[in-house]
């Protein structure tokens, strides 16, 4: 039994070494798609600012609404 539980130490020394061994590689990866990402998003947000027409602002309501007597 404890030699079963050796190998079973050692094989999970190995893999925690090889995960350990990959996450620079992982890190700078995900680094690389999240500015992929940001890049899209600000090319999507240029092209939805320059398609969109002006808006015009509604007209302000004057009189009874901003009265106070007209509150309740």
């Amino acid at each position: 039994m404890a030699f079963l539980s050796f190998i079973l130490l050692i094989a999970l020394t190995y893999l925690i070494w090889r995960i350990t061994d990959q996450l620079p590689d992982l890190i700078f990866r995900i680094s690389e798609i999240q500015r992929d990402v940001a890049e899209l998003r600000r090319t999507l947000a240029e092209e939805s600012t320059r398609q969109a027409p002006p808006q015009a602002l509604p007209p302000q309501r004057r009189g009874s609404e901003t009265s106070t007597d007209a509150v309740l």
